[in-house]
């Protein structure tokens, strides 16, 4: 089969909405080529470390690249995602360059394009996540590894906003909690809540797509018993109590569902958010604060930003 690569040069602040475009129109991954990569330090501690091509990257700007058949609908659907992409100038998003371009693939080419951009990679203090086809040996007793397969639909759970948010469900999710996972996307976030002891897991996601590709990934990493996906529209006819709710989505849909949020949750439990660019930090806050919850932690990485909030204990 033949497949084609479309390309879109824009900026780091675009790469999630974009993204979650891709994904819509069919795409089975993304690959994102970000110039800092080129310069960030690595330990060498999984093994095998790919050698990154500068040649590959944009002198500014990243690329965001994903891949879709080459059949008869081919040019709609491209009209279709620029369209959609352009529209996100109306959410106030930089788009840069905005440049898309399209090229062949053969499907060779594609599914050994993926392994030189993923490589197991240690994102907390005890998470660390594995590509399939790697055969990984924990470096410590209480290590916990997710395995995750690129192919599948939704990257590789390596992005800044997925690892903020495990390393602050690693901070409050205890062993016997019950978890909400809004927007779940790959599975990861409950895949993590799930090793970490939750008693109860709660994946939901407006995307068929999603909820497959969660499915697939959760039980692939054995903890189907734990958490159940289900397609749902944000918190909408959810009940509590729970114990945490975690959603790492675009800041214009946080702040919609802040008080279901605050609803479901038991005095005390936590609500951890992410996929907020820097500069809807203070608009997700406000709505936070305004909804009854204490801000606790704000993480910034990348110009990302993720928040654990706290429903006041009575």
């Amino acid at each position: 089969m033949k497949w084609s690569e479309i390309c879109i040069h824009t900026t780091n602040e675009a790469i999630e909405p974009i993204s979650n475009i891709l994904h819509e129109a069919g795409a089975s991954g993304v690959v994102i080529e970000d110039p800092e990569d080129l310069i960030k330090e690595r330990e060498n501690k999984f093994g095998e470390i790919y050698q990154l091509n500068p040649q590959d990257y944009p002198v500014e700007g990243v690329l965001v690249k994903a891949y879709l058949p080459i059949n008869s609908f081919l040019g709609e659907t491209v009209d279709a995602i620029k369209e959609s992409i352009n529209s996100l100038l109306v959410y106030n998003f930089d788009l840069g360059a905005n440049v898309v371009t399209i090229s062949e693939v053969h499907e060779e080419e594609w599914a050994t394009a993926w392994k030189k951009y993923y490589n197991p990679v240690k994102i907390s203090e005890r998470f660390t996540i594995v590509p399939t086809w790697e055969d990984y040996e924990p470096v410590s007793t209480d290590e916990l590894i997710i395995e995750l397969d690129p192919g599948m639909a939704f990257g590789t759970g390596t992005h800044p906003t997925t690892v903020m948010s495990l390393q602050a469900i690693e901070k409050k999710v205890q062993p016997g909690d019950t978890v909400v996972d809004v927007g779940t996307g790959s599975g990861v976030l409950s895949i993590g809540a799930a090793q970490l002891g939750a008693k109860e897991v709660r994946a939901m996601d407006l995307d068929e797509v999603a909820v497959e590709s969660a499915r697939l990934n959760i039980k692939l990493n054995k903890v189907q018993d734990v958490v159940t996906v289900s397609q749902n529209n944000l918190l909408d006819n959810v009940e509590g109590p729970v114990d945490v709710v975690v959603a790492n989505i675009l800041a214009e849909i946080i702040v919609r569902f802040v008080e279901d949020a605050a609803r479901i949750l038991k005095p005390g439990g936590f609500f951890i958010t992410s996929g907020i660019i820097n500069k809807k930090k203070e608009d997700v806050k406000q709505a936070l604060t305004d909804a009854g919850f204490l801000i606790q932690e704000t993480t910034l990485m990348e110009d990302w930003v993720a928040i654990i909030a706290q429903k006041p204990a009575e």
